[in-house]
């Protein structure tokens, strides 16, 4: 009842470094109105009616956490030493967290470096600021200088040690764990899953998930998707609804991530099902992997509509779509999206750019990519990567404009890598440039003397030209090497089952049936065109 509160301390004829501390207390606790307190401490400075106690500056400088007010506390901070505080195990802690929260870590660690015995709560901040950072080096010193530790300390190192890759510094921790808890085993399960241990972590699952934990359930989920092995996370959800277990945010965006890599739009659909009945179809991050598993299955549709349900869409809400819109050849309306978007104040990213140069791409707008690239340095300080090169030399190449594509390549700041050089020869193979195709295929077996998609290109511009000679010369080298091109393949859902058909592949359990079917229907047509090559095919051509 902060309006109460702050009406009767304006009627107190006395107040003193209490009354204060309490309404900055107060108002620190009350979320919107939190700066308050931040104005109530500069209120009392100037009035002089009472001095700040370790209390207030433990507030305060927690209130400048939460805003991230850096500047503000570092006064505070000067005004706390000039009080004789600055070695008060509070208020060090109020400022390791207050530095920590403010992303200046260097700062929290001088705070730190100076007690003799930092609290265990400003220690394990530290600690997960460091390990956000990627500083396993300093967190491990600051852990191993604890006296005191709990078994979030033990959780953080654990996660950092994963996160750098040292496994078996993660296991050998969580073995001398002497207080593990539910955090600590789900932790471990990331872990495990992340070392590629599967059978450690199904062990640790098998033993906790009766507790009905959620997060123990989107960790072996995560770690199933992780994996590969997405059927898999779809079939341990459908037990984690059988178990009552309660789903979060998280279960859902892994899910939806689960459905995009396999294509499964039904198993998708029938998920945002579920999700409508629950509070997160709205939520930004769930409605985002909803945007971008609708996208990868092939229904636009159903992606704008589902990103017209976020209520806060943020960067990656508006990029989802703008890709989505790219890859599905809606040049023109992606680029509307941007539009909305900076109207809307929301900066983009380098991924958004990605997106609207694939878009100029497919539509053959050259111009318009170019300015997009041109602008993403000059008006958003953005560095242009690999990628958007690649996708800068796809687009003047699928314009037929292979020589400026070369020159364009020739020019970059960065070194070219084999997925530009690609794109560059892809474009010669569009446009039968027989000369540059020459270069750039030699230039890509510079970097990878046994690069297939060098010999295939190479080969199918030589055979379109007609230079049989060389095409054997080519096929020739690519049987020396003894190396196979993946095949392609397609894929369709039938009742909730995803079945993928390759290149001349008769390992699907059901082959006799379809090819008997394929029979029939080519016996009562004996020839037709093959759409690739318009070339008349017949049946014995199969």
């Amino acid at each position: 009842m902060m309006t109460d509160a702050m009406n009767l301390f304006e009627r107190m004829p006395i107040r003193d470094v209490v009354s204060w501390t309490s309404l900055m207390s107060g108002y620190s606790r009350s979320g919107e109105e939190c700066g308050k307190a931040l104005e109530l401490f500069l209120w009392m400075r100037a009035r002089g009616e009472a001095l700040a106690n370790e209390f207030t500056y433990d507030c305060i400088l927690r209130v400048c956490g939460k805003l991230g007010a850096l500047d503000y506390g570092k006064c505070v901070h000067g005004c706390l030493m000039k009080c004789g505080f600055e070695l008060d195990q509070s208020v060090c802690g109020a400022l390791i967290e207050f530095y920590c929260n403010c992303d200046a870590v260097e700062n929290a660690m001088r705070v730190s470096n100076q007690l003799n015995s930092p609290c265990l709560s400003a220690s394990n901040t530290l600690i997960a600021s460091l390990v956000s950072a990627g500083r396993i080096e300093n967190a491990e010193l600051v852990f191993n200088q604890m006296i005191e530790r709990n078994s979030v300390t033990y959780n953080l190192m654990i996660k950092g040690y994963a996160q750098e890759g040292r496994i078996a510094d993660s296991k050998n921790l969580f073995a001398e764990m002497p207080c593990k808890n539910i955090v600590s085993l789900n932790t471990m399960i990331s872990v495990y899953h992340q070392n590629g241990d599967l059978d450690e972590a199904v062990n640790i699952f098998n033993h906790i998930k009766q507790e009905k934990n959620t997060v123990t359930w989107n960790s072996m989920i995560s770690g199933y998707i992780q994996d590969d092995q997405n059927t898999e996370a779809l079939k341990l959800y459908a037990a984690m609804r059988r178990s009552s277990v309660e789903c979060s945010r998280s279960t859902f965006s892994a899910l939806f991530r689960a459905c995009a890599s396999i294509g499964t739009l039904q198993q998708g659909r029938m998920l945002h099902a579920h999700l409508s009945k629950t509070p997160f179809e709205s939520n930004t991050y769930v409605g985002t992997s909803l945007v971008d598993m609708y996208a990868k299955c092939g229904s636009i549709t159903d992606a704008r509509t589902s990103f017209n349900n976020i209520d806060s869409p943020n960067i990656a809400s508006w990029t989802a779509l703008i890709n989505a819109l790219a890859h599905s050849g809606h040049a023109t309306e992606a680029i509307l999206m941007f539009v909305q978007m900076i109207k809307k104040g929301i900066d983009p990213n380098v991924v958004t750019f990605v997106g609207l140069i694939l878009a100029c791409g497919h539509a053959g707008m050259v111009n318009e990519g170019m300015n997009f690239f041109n602008s993403m340095q000059k008006n958003y300080g953005l560095v242009p990567t690999l990628e958007h090169y690649a996708c800068m030399v796809d687009l003047l190449g699928r314009s037929g404009l292979v020589r400026e594509a070369e020159k364009f390549i020739t020019e970059m700041p960065v070194e070219a890598d084999t997925a530009i050089w690609g794109a560059l020869l892809n474009a010669c193979w569009f446009c039968m440039d027989l000369e540059v195709g020459e270069n750039v295929a030699e230039r890509m077996l510079s970097f990878d003397s046994k690069n297939i998609t060098a010999f295939v290109v190479m080969s199918n511009i030589y055979a379109k030209l007609g230079k049989w000679q060389e095409v054997m010369k080519v096929r020739k080298r690519l049987r020396e090497l003894n190396v196979k091109k993946i095949p392609g393949c397609s894929w369709i859902e039938v009742k909730e089952i995803v079945h993928v058909f390759c290149v001349e592949d008769r390992n699907h359990p059901q082959r006799d049936e379809i090819y008997d079917v394929l029979d029939e229907l080519i016996a009562n047509d004996s020839s037709f065109i093959d759409s690739d090559t318009g070339f008349h095919c017949y049946r014995e051509d199969l």
